[in-house]
């Protein structure tokens, strides 16, 4: 079986309120316009890209109820994320991590750094 780079980002798991984000070079511009030029992304710590993964969004811990007769469920909810894959994020750098997976670049983004989403969709 032969592993494609989509088949080896569905082994990365993302955790809490984290975005997976592929950055886009400072040059390239979106189908709409949309692009940070190279001086705004070295002076305010501002860098793009699309949303390749995201995490299952902040835990809201559920109370813990003494009930033998329910079944096993799952403890923890999660309250979904706003950003979603495709998404094209504008974020703060100094919020985010950069990572190298498989020699590529990504950030790891805490939700509360993303100043802005754009997404391809019919409104």
């Amino acid at each position: 079986m032969r592993i494609t780079a989509d088949m080896k980002l569905k082994k990365l798991i993302v955790i809490g309120d984290r975005v997976l984000v592929k950055p886009v070079q400072p040059d390239e511009r979106t189908e709409s316009g949309l692009y940070l030029p190279p001086g705004v992304q070295e002076k305010e710590k501002v860098q793009q890209g699309y949303v390749i993964k995201t995490g299952p969004g902040y835990a809201i811990p559920m109370p813990v109820e003494d009930e033998s007769w329910k079944g096993e469920e799952e403890q923890v909810k999660y309250f979904p994320l706003q950003a979603k894959e495709g998404d094209l994020a504008i974020f703060l750098l100094s919020g985010s991590t950069e990572v190298v997976y498989e020699k590529e670049k990504y950030f790891i983004v805490p939700q509360g750094a993303i100043l802005m989403l754009e997404r391809e969709e019919d409104m």
